[in-house]
C-alpha cells in the first residue's frame, strides 16, 4: 500500500475499515424522549465546565434508527443534560449506548459522541411505547409512554431535535498524557418531522457500575415525546480547549 493510499483511509483495519467513509443520513429515526428532574448535586458532579446548569433536568432517550447510510438499522439509548455555553442553551451528551459497532466507532473517532456498546430496544407493548436498555445481561433502564395519546406541535418537536449539543473529545497521546481534550459542539440539520406525540410516561433506572445511569436518579417525570424523523448530523467543531483555553 502506497504512502498516499494510507492517508485516504478513514479508519483501521486498513483492509476493512471499522466504518464507511460517508456522511450518514438517518431515515425513519424514531425517538422516545423522557425529560425528568434529578438531583442538582449529582448533575454538578458529571457536567464539565465551562458548561453551566440551570434546572436539574435530564433527558433519557431511546432512538430506533430505521435506516442509516453506511450503518443500517440499529437502536441507541442514553442521557442528555440541558446546559448553557456562552449564553447559548443546548444539551450535554452524557452517555450513549448502542448495538452497532460501526456507528459506535465512527461516533467516537470522527466526532466526540460518548458511545459504547449496549443493548437498547424500542417497541410497542399493549398500548405502551416501551424503551429499554440492557448492559450485558442486566437491565439498566425501562421507559414507558402512552402510545400516541396526544399530538405534539411539529415545530415544537423540531425544536427538541435541533437543540445544539456539546460533548467532550478526549484522545490520549502515546505516553498516556492528554493529546486532545476539547469541548465540541454540533447540531442536527436537514430535519423532517413526520410524526410527533406526547403523553404520560414513567422511567425506571437500575444501578450498574459500568452503566451508571441511575447516578442521575429520577425524582419527577417532567415531559415525554415520541417522534418520527429524518435528519443529518452536522460535523462537530471545537469551542473550548482544556489544554490551552478557548477556541
Amino acid at each position: 500500500m502506497k504512502l498516499e493510499e494510507v492517508a485516504r483511509h478513514v479508519s483501521t483495519p486498513l483492509a476493512s475499515p471499522a466504518y464507511a467513509p460517508v456522511v450518514p443520513r438517518f431515515t425513519s429515526r424514531e425517538y422516545l424522549n423522557i425529560v425528568y428532574r434529578t438531583d442538582a448535586d449529582a448533575l454538578r458532579a458529571v457536567v464539565p465546565e465551562p458548561l453551566e446548569l440551570d434546572e436539574p433536568l435530564v433527558r433519557f432517550e431511546v432512538m430506533r434508527m430505521g435506516d442509516v447510510t453506511g450503518y443500517g438499522p440499529y437502536v441507541e439509548a442514553g442521557q442528555a443534560i440541558p446546559v448553557r455555553f456562552d449564553g447559548e442553551r443546548g444539551e450535554y451528551l452524557h452517555a450513549m449506548y448502542l448495538d452497532n459497532f460501526p456507528a459506535t466507532a465512527s461516533g467516537r473517532e470522527v466526532s466526540a459522541y460518548p458511545k459504547t456498546i449496549g443493548a437498547p430496544d424500542l417497541y410497542l407493548d399493549h398500548g405502551a411505547l416501551v424503551g429499554t436498555l440492557d448492559y450485558g445481561s442486566l437491565r439498566v433502564a425501562t421507559a414507558t409512554m402512552g402510545y400516541k395519546h396526544h399530538p405534539l406541535d411539529l415545530a415544537e418537536a423540531k425544536a427538541q431535535v435541533t437543540v445544539p449539543t456539546f460533548m467532550v473529545k478526549l484522545i490520549p497521546d502515546y505516553d498516556g498524557a492528554p493529546r486532545v481534550a476539547e469541548l465540541v459542539r454540533t447540531e442536527i440539520t436537514d430535519v423532517v418531522v413526520r410524526e410527533a406525540w406526547t403523553g404520560p410516561a414513567r422511567l425506571q433506572l437500575f444501578e450498574h457500575v459500568l452503566a451508571p445511569l441511575a447516578d442521575l436518579p429520577v425524582r419527577e417525570v417532567v415531559s415525554a415525546s415520541h417522534l418520527l424523523t429524518d435528519l443529518t448530523l452536522a460535523p462537530v467543531r471545537p469551542v473550548h480547549d482544556y489544554l490551552g483555553g478557548s477556541r
